[in-house]
């Protein structure tokens, strides 16, 4: 553990101390009394610096942040918001989390070995979706979610990058950052209504960021695998 954050260059720790203080400083300055928010904000920040760098341990505090905002989301009737990441992010992240341990970059705990996705499973998984997307758009419905179509948007995106963190997808950064995106917008609307939710607003736009480096984080790590896989093959030749 100390070797990793001895391993975590200046720009991540920049990244995330902006994050994290800005978090704050929204926090404290709408007297927000939901201290809940800020540290899951936190645990969100820490566990995408960890999964930018290819880390286990970033699985584990995803699954942590999940359950965080779920209780937020229920908090505002985003329902949609609530089953995704209790009933699917935070399961699929279990799977994940097992998926990244099982699959180590040369035996090297500490990050996980990136994979390239064939054409078939690129099929499965824009099935998947469509499926996922179809069955929440009638679950949310019924559930009278405030925001509906942005509310199943999320889904969709949350779907999306759940999977293809699973499937060791450098893409899966991509579901995020897009998945911020909505939600960006899903607690503007809250933060409208009552500026208690302002701070996610903050959160999910630091979120945001940390997603695009993440993806170029692991677009550089994968080809430095494919790199060191190379040179290994030539060596044993």
């Amino acid at each position: 553990m100390l070797k990793f954050f001895k391993n975590i260059s200046l720009a991540e720790w920049l990244i995330w101390s902006v994050s994290v203080v800005a978090s704050a400083v929204c926090f404290f300055v709408f007297h927000n009394r939901q201290y809940h928010y800020l540290i899951g904000s936190v645990i969100g920040f820490t566990a995408l610096v960890f999964s930018a760098k290819g880390h286990p341990i970033g699985q584990l505090l995803c699954i942590v942040f999940s359950i965080f905002y779920g209780i937020i989301s229920y908090s505002f009737r985003y329902y949609g918001e609530m089953i995704t990441y209790l009933g699917m992010s935070a399961p699929i992240a279990v799977w994940a989390l097992i998926s990244w341990l099982k699959n180590p970059f040369h035996g090297n705990k500490s990050e996980v070995e990136i994979k390239s996705l064939s054409k078939k499973e690129w099929g499965i998984f824009a099935a998947l979706c469509a499926v996922v997307t179809l069955a929440f758009y009638f679950i949310l419905r019924a559930l009278n979610t405030q925001n509906l179509i942005v509310s199943t948007i999320s889904v969709l995106t949350s779907f999306a990058a759940v999977y293809l963190t699973a499937r060791r997808s450098k893409f899966y950064a991509v579901g995020y950052a897009l998945n911020d995106v909505v939600l960006i917008v899903l607690w503007s609307f809250a933060a409208t209504e009552n500026l208690t939710y302002l701070p996610m607003v903050v959160c999910f736009s630091a979120f945001l960021a940390l997603d695009i480096y993440g993806f170029i984080s692991w677009s550089r790590i994968q080809k430095r695998q494919s790199r060191e896989v190379s040179e290994s093959e030539q060596k044993g030749s």
